[in-house]
């Protein structure tokens, strides 16, 4: 699912990001169990949506070095 952001959205960038934004994703949770991800340096563009528990699969996976 993609859509815009939502004005609501309280979105955290990854501590690994840097001041100067780098190449890094912010992520949102937002109403009926989705989370919002979108480009940090382009706020403005496409948002990505994904149901929470899908998410959570998908961040464990990366902590444990799936995608290396």
């Amino acid at each position: 699912m993609t859509g815009t952001a939502r004005p609501t959205a309280v979105w955290r960038r990854s501590s690994f990001s840097g001041d100067s934004g780098g190449n890094c994703v912010e992520v949102a949770s937002i109403r009926n169990g989705l989370v919002a991800v979108r480009d940090s340096k382009a706020p403005a563009d496409a948002v990505l949506f994904f149901p929470s528990r899908e998410w959570r699969v998908f961040l464990g996976r990366v902590k444990a070095g799936e995608f290396g």
